[in-house]
């Protein structure tokens, strides 16, 4: 990946996958997944960040070599992780998510007000505005058409002022749209994380980097062109 363009490396030692049958696991057993990985990975001289929502898990990580957290549920599960962040001084990756999607709310409302939840979070903690990463949560807590609508409609998040992540990368929104098995689904991603840079996004997370980035600078030279 490193070889591949990846600027951030993102490990995680615990599903968060909404549909797939994700299996919740104690923090200790995270820490036992990462302990003989993520030194080796920080080691790569990438930026890692570490895709936890437990506070104990972010420290040692942190301590072990992450310098950044991917919080996919925004601050909100674990009081203490807003302030292992701020203790440590390091960005943090606030996610949007729902424990179960419904059709019949407007998406984008529901994540600006769960951002705004999460900001204060982050302000009484102490975090720093310019440590602040949004993520609208594509594929989480969301149905398919939620999530298309979340990468069409990203521009409105331009109004927090803060960078925007977009992780697009196989999700199964595109099978909705294109039916296929998830590692069939890479031109689906490359089309969503190209859409979404051109609508704001800063950073997207993918499974697949050297397509992703051959994509967006092919992009980014034509728009450069007009």
């Amino acid at each position: 990946m490193r070889a591949e363009g990846a600027n951030i490396l993102d490990v995680g030692a615990e599903s968060t996958r909404p549909y797939g049958g994700a299996v919740a696991v104690s923090s200790d057993e995270e820490l036992r997944r990462l302990a003989p990985v993520l030194p080796v990975v920080a080691a790569l001289g990438v930026p890692v960040s570490i895709d936890t929502m437990k506070a104990s898990v972010a420290r040692e990580a942190l301590a072990a070599g992450a310098s950044i957290v991917n919080d996919v549920w925004g601050l909100q599960r674990d009081p203490d992780i807003a302030h292992v962040v701020a203790e440590h001084g390091v960005p943090v990756i606030i996610m949007h998510n729902r424990e179960t999607a419904d059709p019949a709310i407007d998406i984008m409302a529901d994540i600006a007000a769960f951002f705004e939840r999460s900001l204060a979070i982050a302000a009484r903690a102490g975090i720093a505005s310019d440590n602040i990463v949004l993520d609208p949560g594509i594929g989480f807590g969301k149905t398919p058409q939620q999530s298309i609508a979340a990468i069409a409609r990203l521009g409105e998040l331009r109004t927090f002022g803060l960078p925007l992540l977009v992780g697009a990368s196989r999700k199964r929104f595109i099978d909705s749209v294109s039916p296929s098995p998830p590692d069939q689904r890479i031109g689906g991603s490359v089309a969503a994380h190209v859409l979404a840079v051109e609508n704001g996004a800063a950073i997207v997370r993918t499974h697949d980097v050297a397509e992703t980035v051959q994509a967006l600078r092919i992009a980014a030279a034509i728009k450069d062109a007009r």
